[in-house]
């Protein structure tokens, strides 16, 4: 009776337009690593509505008729899960939720086992109470005490009152040389979501190594620094900005102080490293 049960919602939800129009889309991954990047969490807390620590009850084999778009080396399993904690969500959740998982098979080409393991969800609400929807095929993690800290730290740091503001690009650039020879300040001002003014700036000075930083708000001072990697500005700066400065930033300078402009972009890129991203999906 518990498998009838759970079946039945379980064809409603994959035939609902709302939802399985983004399940059927899903794209091949990869199996999980063993522990995500900052990037990589970022990437997931940023775009979660809803995350909460769940421990799965109960678990359904789709059959292939009910489970379309499914990637190879996978089956799509409909989830039964006590909620342990919300971890964010506005508008609450149900104690026991359900929703739709790719699993990928292990080499032998069995469902890894999943009943009454604790996982970590990055979902949004599903049309109907205690349905919800993982925003991405991989949006299910092992809850382990680490990861678990760290989603928490990283969902602290995007809702705090000074978070940095997600960056759209590349404002204008300037450069001003100095009056001796390896003398110079550059300047280049980014484009926020929400308007929010941010900006970049790179101090020469004979003799000494050139200095960066980044300004959130009008003013550049002498506290201004470069971002510590693995925060959130790390984030905002490393997985947002193109790799070169693009000709539309220096359009106004001159040639020489468009050069100028161009190396202590690429100073800063390198400083900032690689953004380290590891998921395969999004």
């Amino acid at each position: 009776m518990l498998i009838r049960h759970l079946l039945a919602p379980c064809l409603i939800l994959a035939a609902n337009s709302a939802i399985s129009p983004a399940l059927a889309q899903l794209r091949p991954m990869i199996a999980q690593p063993a522990q995500l990047s900052y990037a990589d969490l970022i990437d997931l807390a940023d775009q979660a509505p809803m995350v909460a620590h769940v421990r799965i009850r109960n678990i359904i084999t789709l059959k292939p008729d009910q489970a379309q778009g499914v990637p190879p080396g996978h089956k799509r399993l409909f989830v039964e899960a006590d909620v342990t904690s919300l971890i964010r969500g506005e508008a609450g959740i149900s104690p026991l939720v359900t929703y739709l998982y790719d699993a990928p098979l292990d080499a032998r080409g069995k469902i890894p086992k999943l009943k009454k393991a604790s996982f970590l969800i990055f979902a949004r609400p599903g049309t109907r109470p205690g349905e919800i929807q993982l925003i991405a095929p991989d949006a299910q993690v092992p809850a382990t005490p680490v990861e678990i800290d760290r989603v928490k730290s990283a969902l602290s740091a995007l809702v705090a009152p000074d978070a940095p503001p997600r960056i759209l690009g590349l404002g204008d650039a300037f450069h001003v040389a100095g009056t001796i020879a390896g003398e110079g300040e550059t300047q280049i001002f980014l484009r926020t979501e929400n308007g929010d003014p941010v900006s970049l700036s790179v101090l020469r000075r004979p003799g000494q190594p050139p200095r960066w930083a980044v300004a959130l708000g009008e003013i550049v001072d002498e506290a201004a620094r470069a971002p510590e990697p693995g925060t959130l500005l790390w984030y905002r700066l490393a997985c947002s900005l193109p790799p070169v400065l693009p000709a539309r930033a220096v359009r106004t300078l001159a040639v020489a102080d468009a050069e100028a402009a161009r190396a202590d972009y690429r100073l800063i890129i390198n400083a900032l490293g690689p953004c380290g991203r590891t998921r395969t999906t999004s």
